[in-house]
This record gives structure tokens, C-alpha cells and sequence, in this order.
């Protein structure tokens, strides 16, 4: 489908005033840009920033005057900017500033997936490299990890191999030594301009050029980033760089677990909706807007505003097969909100259905539970980590296992907890604030504050047991008898018990134990599944827990025995880990009430 935005005398603030105006749909944060944009053409000069649509056009028709398409049905045809490509592409090359460098230092850009920002990417930063008369230009095309680079870089190099639009067959930039392809076909790693002795390359996220000059840093996928310092790095470059440059970051929309993409992502739209004044960023986030969430998958007037390309080069039978899928597996919808309709969920990819597990967090009033019986876990620290201590208050039913109420609290350390929270890409700083989360004095955990805690609980409550994971439970164990709280240990069935509170381990790998009463982790994930899944658990609603959940991935042994693994979770577990635990122990030690007699036959009179 031609973009009709190209015609008109100037495309970008056409394609502005058709968002504002309601001729095309859009969310409400991409039409505040757009707001802002003819606002600017109005209002600008007085910040010394101006509107130059000529310069936009160069930039626009240079890309179907020298590139094609690669990929896809339109492989060869010319690449012609798409409707919103048309708003992007004109509003970074577009504005300058009194100097006449570009306005724009960052632009974030954030769709649903399938928008064909990759491509747009990898053909702005060939303009970027050789045809804005930048000498010397280096551009750099960022990811996490290498290979997702390599994905806006093939693209680049594609368009660098592929025959120039309406040249003889085998005519393309590479064959006229225009550019200099380094690498073998997909191994291509550089791609040089000689006459600007420019070049373009891939960086993973923490890779360093040595010197680095960026006329353009092209980070993609940012929901993958883990932690942020690689684009503070590189935002730090493009900021000292005299002449023109910018950082443009794409991503789909980032999952709430995703920390390091959800910052940027709230950042950019902030700005893009005036709650925040940057003249030298530029935000186009297509999302649905609140209104249409609930309705998402019924409502396909909406989704454009998340899917730009829709109609263009995304049909719109694409994405009605995964709502479909969607709507018949509840495991995928999360995600197909989130990737495609730009719906913030809380993981990329959880362990359980995520409605499921959203759908019982709630509020757990522990005063109001006095009196029920309660279950404890324990989930300690090496040294400055979580810790975590979850409790289970029991409701037993007829002929049913019992509702569980599920309160979990959290410690880690004051000294070092900034940089923890830099590597975890966690606010942990904010959860403590917040009162989630606990930050007690020193560089190790004092476990005496967790002893403390426990005394407290098992002062008012009826508690059956505390289960714990036998790594560090000595020193628990060395704070309970510092603060005079008595605890022991259970041996096993036959051995004589001791005075105070009774402690049961966990084992927490993929082995079932068949013993009495063992519990393991297999058995307590499946007593927890099954909770969260009948609606039988209340698990209190915080921050950390979610954040837990989020990061929590499951590992299996051949016959299907599962566990958590902390080397392949994205982050830190132990809230999940701990409520597995206490759901389990107190699933397999509480037996569901009988059902009267008299309630089934009646009172027999005589």
C-alpha cells in the first residue's frame, strides 16, 4: 500500500495533523506527539528550535531512491517509508536547533511486533553513515547480546547487497564500492563508506569501542536490556559528540519485570505527553490506550494504535490468528497483549499463566487471621541477597483442601544496596521506601531481625511448623537462641522432639521424597499451582513478590519433576521460592474437613 503521507508538500506534519485531526488512528501518547509536533512549528522558534521539512525530505526520499525492500512479499520493490515511518523519520532529521544540528539527541521508538522498525532502523543508520555529508561517521547498532544486534545489522546489510530501485539487475551499493561490506554473508560484521570514511557496525550490550565518536547508536530490543549501563554509556557519548548525532532505541512494549525497558519506556512517554519538557528527545510508543484493554481482542477498531503497519505490510490476518490462539490458551494472552497490543503485563515469559497468578494477589490482613493455623518458610540470604519469610494462614473446607491466605516479608542490607540494584535492575531502593522491602544495617544480613519476625508471628499465631531451605540455616538458627527464641529441628519420624517452635527442611531440588511427610519442591510447585489455578490462595499483593514470580524459571528432570532454578531465573526468586514451600507444607499437612453425617442423612429420630 503506497504511503499517501508522501505526496503531500510536507509528509511528516501531514501525517501529524491526519493523528490529530482522528484520519488516522492513533493512542493517545503517539497523537500528543503529534500535538507536540505542530506545536512546535508554531511555538518553537523561541526556544531557538526550528522546522526545516526539507531536510526531512532529503532524508525521506533518499530511502526508496537507494534502498529496497528485503524481506517479505514487497522483496525489491522500493523502500518506501510506511505511514508512521513517514512521522519518525521526518521529525529526527527534520528539527534542528539554532546551530542547525539536529534537535533530537534520542528518540525512543515502541510498537507492537511486526512494525517494521528494524528495518526502519537499519536504513536510518546507513543514511546516517554515508548521505548526511558527516565525515567520519560512526554508527553502531546495539543489543543485549550480539546476535539480537546482528538482527537490525543484516537487515542493513541486506539493503547494502540488494539492487538499487530502478537501476540494471546486480547494480547495488556493495557492487558500485560506494560501501565496503566486511564479512562473509551473514557473518558480515562492518560495513564502510569510503569517501566519508564513515562505517557502521554491531556492538552487544556491553561491548566498548575504543574512543567511540557516535554519529548514531541504533539499540534494539531494549525489553531484553537487563541492566541500563551500556545506553547510559553511550547516551553519555552521543551527548559530548559537538556535531550532529542521536541514540534511537526500539523496542515492543516491555514487560513490568523488564526494568531496565520500563523506565525508558515511562521516561518517553512522559515526554511525549508534556509531564515531562526535553526538547532533544523525540517518543513515538504505540500502544492501545487503558479504555481498550479490556476489550483488546474483540475490539479490532483499536488496534492500530499499537500496530502502525497494520494494513500497510502487517496484514491484519496475522494478528487475528494469534487472538485467536490468544483467547483460547490463556498462557499466550499475556503476551500477545504485551507484544502486540502494547498492554504491560508483568513477565515476558512466567512461570504460570499470568492472569491466573494476577487474579489471586490481593490483600492479606493478618490481625484478621489470628487464630487460624498458620505455616511458616524460610528462604535465607548468602550474605547481602533477599531474604525472605512467607507465612500461610488455613481455612480448611469440606471435602476440599483448605484456602490459603499468603503474606510474604523481604530483608537485604543498607551498605551496597544501590549497586545490587543496578545489577538486579530492581528498584529496591524504592521497595524499601515503600515499605516492601526491609533494608537493615551492616554488609550481611543480621539474622536476628529475621528471628524477630518469626518470634513475633509465632507469638500470635497458631503455627504449625516453619520449613526452610537447609543452606545458612545454622545461623538462623544462632540468632533464635541469641534472642532467647527456642527452635528445633525435626529429624524425622521416631525421633524424640524438642522445645519451642518445630523447624522442617525443604528439599529444593527436582527429587520427589516418598518419606512421611517429606517435602520437596515438585510436590509443593504442583500444591501451588493448584491454588493459584482453582482461585483457592490469597497471595498479598507487593512489588518484590511479583517481581519474583517475573523472574522465576522452572527447570524438569525426565519424569516430568520440576523445581526452580536461581541460575537460569532472571533475577532474584526467593519470595516464590518461599511461597512454594509454605503452600506445600501446609497442603500436605492439613486434611479436608468431613462432611457431617446429619448433613447428608439427616437426625434419625426414634
Amino acid at each position: 500500500m503506497p504511503n499517501r503521507f508522501l505526496s503531500a508538500p510536507d509528509p511528516t506534519t501531514a501525517w501529524a495533523e491526519a493523528a490529530v485531526a482522528g484520519r488516522i488512528v492513533t493512542g493517545e501518547i503517539v497523537r500528543a506527539q503529534a500535538e507536540r509536533h505542530l506545536r512546535d512549528i508554531r511555538d518553537a522558534e523561541k526556544r531557538g528550535l526550528y522546522w526545516r521539512p526539507e531536510l526531512a525530505a532529503h532524508a525521506l526520499g533518499f530511502m526508496p531512491a537507494v534502498l529496497a525492500v528485503t524481506d517479505g512479499p514487497s522483496a525489491g520493490q522500493p523502500f518506501h517509508p510506511l505511514s508512521w515511518h513517514t512521522f519518525v523519520v521526518g521529525s529526527i532529521f527534520g528539527w534542528v536547533n539554532a546551530t542547525g544540528r539536529w534537535r533530537f539527541r534520542s528518540a525512543w521508538l515502541e510498537t507492537g511486533k511486526g512494525q517494521a522498525k528494524s528495518p526502519l532502523m537499519a536504513a536510518i543508520g546507513l543514511y546516517i553513515m554515508g548521505w548526511c555529508d558527516i565525515s567520519r561517521a560512526q554508527v553502531f547498532a546495539l543489543a543485549n547480546d550480539k546476535a539480537t544486534a546482528n538482527v537490525l545489522f543484516r537487515d542493513a546489510t541486506a539493503m547494502c547487497r540488494a539492487d538499487i530501485p530502478e537501476q540494471d539487475e546486480g547494480d547495488s551499493l556493495e557492487t558500485r564500492g560506494e560501501v565496503v561490506i566486511r564479512g562473509e554473508l551473514e557473518n558480515a560484521w562492518m560495513i564502510e563508506h569510503p569517501e566519508s570514511k564513515s562505517f557502521f557496525r554491531t556492538l552487544a550490550g556491553g561491548e566498548r569501542q575504543s574512543g567511540p565518536r557516535p554519529a548514531a547508536v541504533l539499540a534494539d530490543e531494549i525489553h531484553e536490556f537487563r541492566t541500563d549501563t551500556a545506553i547510559n554509556t553511550w547516551e553519555e557519548a552521543i551527548t559530548k559528540m559537538a556535531g550532529n548525532a542521536i541514540m534511537i532505541l526500539g523496542t515492543n512494549t516491555p514487560a513490568t519485570s523488564q526494568h531496565v525497558g520500563t523506565s525508558f519506556s515511562d521516561k518517553y512517554q512522559d515526554i511525549a505527553l508534556g509531564k515531562v519538557k526535553d526538547d532533544t528527545a523525540f517518543a513515538f510508543v504505540a500502544r492501545v490506550d487503558k479504555a481498550d484493554r479490556e476489550t483488546v481482542f474483540a475490539n479490532e477498531a483499536c488496534w492500530p494504535k499499537a500496530l502502525p503497519a497494520l494494513g500497510e505490510t502487517f496484514p491484519i490476518g496475522n494478528i487475528r490468528e494469534r487472538v485467536v490462539t490468544a483467547q483460547t490458551r490463556i498462557s499466550t494472552a499475556s503476551s500477545v497483549k504485551r507484544l502486540y497490543f502494547g498492554i504491560p503485563t508483568g513477565a515476558a515469559d512466567f512461570w504460570i499463566a499470568e492472569e491466573a497468578w494476577a487474579a489471586v494477589q490481593g490483600a492479606v490482613d493478618t490481625k484478621a487471621l489470628r487464630g487460624k493455623r498458620c505455616y511458616l518458610s524460610l528462604d535465607l540470604s548468602r550474605k547481602n541477597d533477599l531474604t525472605a519469610l512467607s507465612a500461610d494462614w488455613i481455612t480448611p473446607r469440606v471435602d476440599k483442601g483448605p484456602l490459603h491466605d499468603v503474606k510474604t516479608w523481604y530483608w537485604t542490607t543498607k551498605e551496597g544496596i544501590e549497586d545490587r540494584a543496578k545489577a538486579d535492575s530492581a528498584p529496591y531502593e524504592a521497595w524499601v521506601d515503600e515499605k516492601y522491602l526491609t533494608a537493615v544495617p551492616g554488609s550481611v544480613i543480621d539474622m536476628t531481625f529475621v528471628a524477630a519476625k518469626v518470634r513475633e508471628i509465632e507469638a500470635e499465631h497458631d503455627v504449625a511448623f516453619l520449613t526452610f531451605d537447609a543452606a545458612f540455616i545454622a545461623s538462623f538458627i544462632e540468632a533464635c537462641d541469641e534472642i532467647g527464641f527456642p527452635v528445633w529441628r525435626y529429624e524425622g519420624p521416631g525421633k524424640p522432639d524438642g522445645k519451642g517452635m518445630k523447624l522442617v527442611a525443604h528439599a529444593q531440588g527436582t527429587r520427589v521424597l516418598f518419606e512421611d511427610k517429606q517435602l520437596c519442591m515438585p510436590q509443593s510447585i504442583t500444591k501451588l499451582e493448584d491454588a493459584i489455578l482453582d482461585g483457592s490462595i490469597t497471595i498479598d499483593a507487593s512489588p518484590v513478590t511479583y517481581s519474583c514470580a517475573a523472574n522465576a524459571a522452572l527447570i524438569e528432570d525426565g519424569q516430568a519433576n520440576r523445581a526452580f532454578d536461581k541460575k537460569r531465573s532472571r533475577g532474584r526468586i526467593d519470595g516464590i521460592v518461599t511461597i512454594a514451600m509454605v503452600v506445600g507444607a501446609a497442603a500436605m499437612n492439613e486434611k479436608p474437613k468431613k462432611k457431617s453425617v446429619y448433613a447428608s442423612r439427616g437426625v434419625l429420630r426414634i
